[in-house]
């Protein structure tokens, strides 16, 4: 569907950071601004499909080159 443009570091990093966020999220649900630890869908998200539209806008890759 869409073409892989993370590489395997990347999408670890994106991975763990949604994880942690939600996770804050859930742990802080009353806070004052506790919502906004629900941006880590994005990166969640991204991470877990390879692939991030706002590298495709900017023409970023970070895949390893294929041989």
């Amino acid at each position: 569907m869409f073409k892989t443009n993370e590489g395997k570091l990347d999408r670890i990093v994106r991975v763990v950071v949604g994880i942690a966020l939600l996770l804050g999220y859930a742990l802080n649900s009353d806070g004052a601004h506790s919502w906004a630890y629900l941006i880590g869908i994005v990166p969640l998200a991204t991470g877990l499909l390879g692939s991030c539209p706002l590298y495709t806008l900017l023409g970023i890759n970070t895949c390893p080159m294929k041989k």
